[in-house]
């Protein structure tokens, strides 16, 4: 209902927003897809935008503070640092040996991209999108982790970031 414009009665207006952000991006990933734009920080931070609807501060804006993700034992790169992975991340996705399949080197660049967390809030929102536009770019269907797929979806940016591991993400990916 939200998506077509109706709130939800009693519903919290941050919840109306992000829906109607995440639409909005979407719709912008859809955009992107039929003009076939390369991947590039500047698209990742007007996803980000359209993401972040209800935080007009924080959109398109690398964090400037240090955060953790609860639950992990990786450590995020310091704030300073973002900008200059972010780039690095960009150049390398670009740069990819051909001989992977393209849904491991999506794949391998969202584990890497959470792995950057680069923003303050809407990266796993942000970072699925565009997973999404380049599989859609190479002519694969979008994916969408329900909430009954949260838990598996968490155990694969688990399992890349304590042990290196990207080939649950890209099982489920595929």
């Amino acid at each position: 209902m939200v998506l077509k414009g109706i709130t939800i009665d009693k519903k919290p207006l941050k919840e109306h927003l992000e829906a109607v952000g995440h639409k909005d991006a979407f719709e912008y990933i859809k955009e992107l897809v039929s003009e076939n734009v390369y991947l590039s920080e500047k698209v990742i931070k007007d996803v980000h935008s359209l993401v972040l609807m209800d935080r007009p501060q924080d959109r398109g804006v690398y964090r400037r503070i240090l955060v953790r993700i609860l639950g992990a034992k990786a450590e995020l790169p310091q704030p300073y640092l973002v900008g200059i992975k972010m780039e690095e991340l960009i150049r390398n996705y670009s740069n990819v040996d051909n001989k992977l399949h393209d849904i491991e080197k999506i794949a391998r660049f969202h584990l890497d991209f959470e792995g950057i967390h680069p923003f303050t809030d809407g990266n796993g929102r942000t970072g699925r999108l565009v997973l999404n536009l380049e599989l859609m770019k190479n002519g694969y269907p979008p994916i969408s982790v329900k909430f009954t797929d949260r838990k598996n979806y968490y155990e694969c940016l688990h399992e890349y970031t304590e042990k290196a591991n990207p080939s649950k993400m890209i099982l489920m990916v595929s």
